[in-house]
């Protein structure tokens, strides 16, 4: 059993360049791995995807049930792959109630972290700032580092003998280079979708981390103590229906693999479909699954698309399940004001307008207990992340009562008419028994 976290002081050193390196440089070296992702996010894992061959699933220690973590790693390294993940934010960030850091699921899954630097604007501070970050858990080992950004050959001597003082190997030296900069926009990383030169964007990372990488150290610490995970056959979110009919492209690109994964181990068919591309969904789905995404960017030619709009609303007027999670609850509803201030005429199943003009950010972890049991029937964790406001919110049954990580009352959230309904969040797993 084998597996690494790749983990950083803060966020910004480059932990994403260096984990799409590490993957591609292991596959390189015939080496299989899988991809994961610490925490919510919904647009690194493309990346990893691309750099590993291999679909990349969450890991989330504050979402997601320990039995769930323990089960994705089972079902996702099996076939003796290495497990990378790449952590949130720094090692020991977590949500506002202190919990869910990448440090608990280094703990949880016994996995060694290497710690990335960016060395940039230090030198011999490197060593007291990496002896903290080692010293802090007695259950989290920082097995070595990574320096990033590193000057010249003077710089990175001084760095290493910094390090050699408080006796942490490293394991890689990364120059700075301007070109291993990945492009950001509101909710994160450009899509990994929308990267014009990806592919030799991860080749010129794997080159990079190649360059001065003691990877016989990498894979032997990735061997050490690593908790072997139950693949046991747990209960998970429950499909929404037999055959799924799931939006994906550039629009509508924020489904968790994991999810997805768990309807098809319940039993579910799930097919995709392209409203960008003016697809309908399958004719014979009796669920349909609109995801998060940039529908706010993409307005104007959601608006305009026959087949997708008449596809969704002969759906509904059969009385299948429609289900909009964030970018599908906008599209769900009547109106999207874009960033111009001008409105697209969306589906118009539920009643609700959103403004993506009017930006306010709205982010964090959330408890869900659906209001009632037409949709779902279970407390859930999910997570909210979204710059649109909404407008208005006509006549509908609400679909959730929301509480914030540190159990703040949010409020009802979400709409339902019959069998369409969706809300701002992003469901994550089954909550457990203290949610």
């Amino acid at each position: 059993m084998s597996g690494l976290l790749i983990a950083a002081p803060s966020s910004g050193a480059g932990k994403t360049t260096v984990t799409l390196g590490l993957l591609r440089a292991l596959r390189r070296r015939g080496i299989a791995v899988a991809p994961g992702k610490a925490g919510p996010d919904y647009i690194d894992p493309a990346f990893h995807a691309a750099a590993g061959g291999t679909l990349c699933l969450n890991f989330d220690p504050w979402a997601m049930r320990p039995e769930l973590i323990s089960a994705n790693a089972a079902l996702h390294r099996s076939g003796d792959r290495i497990l990378v993940i790449e952590a949130m934010m720094g090692l020991f960030d977590g949500a506002a109630d202190g919990k869910g850091t990448a440090a608990d699921l280094a703990a949880q899954l016994g996995l060694s972290v290497v710690l990335v630097v960016d060395a940039s604007r230090m030198s011999q501070s490197v060593a007291p700032l990496v002896a903290g970050f080692a010293g802090f858990r007695a259950d989290v080992r920082v097995a070595g580092v990574i320096l990033n950004k590193v000057g010249s050959d003077r710089h990175e001597a001084m760095l290493r003998q910094a390090l050699e003082a408080i006796r942490m190997p490293v394991i890689a030296v990364i120059g700075s280079d301007k070109a291993l900069a990945l492009p950001e926009r509101h909710l994160g990383l450009v899509q990994a979708g929308e990267h014009a030169r990806l592919e030799s964007f991860i080749e010129q990372a794997a080159d990079a981390v190649s360059e001065e990488c003691n990877f016989e150290f990498l894979l032997r610490i990735a061997r050490q103590g690593l908790n072997r995970p139950s693949a046991a056959n747990i209960d998970r979110l429950p499909p929404l229906g037999a055959t799924i009919a799931v939006a994906r492209d550039i629009a509508f690109a924020f489904s968790y693999e994991h999810m997805l994964l768990g309807w098809r181990r319940r039993g579910a068919a799930i097919s995709f479909f392209s409203p960008l591309a003016d697809e309908a969904p399958a004719a014979d789905a009796d669920a349909i699954y609109l995801p998060g995404g940039y529908p706010e960017l993409h307005a104007g030619k959601l608006s305009q698309g026959p087949n997708f709009r008449a596809g969704l609303l002969d759906a509904a007027a059969r009385g299948i399940r429609i289900y909009g999670e964030c970018g599908g609850y906008m599209v769900l509803g009547e109106g999207l004001i874009d960033a111009e201030g001008k409105r697209h005429e969306m589906l118009g199943l539920l009643p609700v307008v959103t403004n993506y003009a009017a930006r306010k950010r709205h982010l964090g972890y959330r408890h869900v207990m659906p209001v009632d049991h037409a949709i779902f029937h279970r407390a859930m964790t999910a997570h909210e992340f979204h710059y649109s406001t909404l407008v208005s919110e006509g006549d509908g049954e609400r679909l959730f009562h929301v509480r914030d990580a540190i159990g703040t009352d949010l409020g009802p959230a979400g709409l339902r008419r019959g069998q369409v309904a969706g809300s701002y969040m992003h469901l994550i797993d089954l909550a457990g028994i203290s949610a």
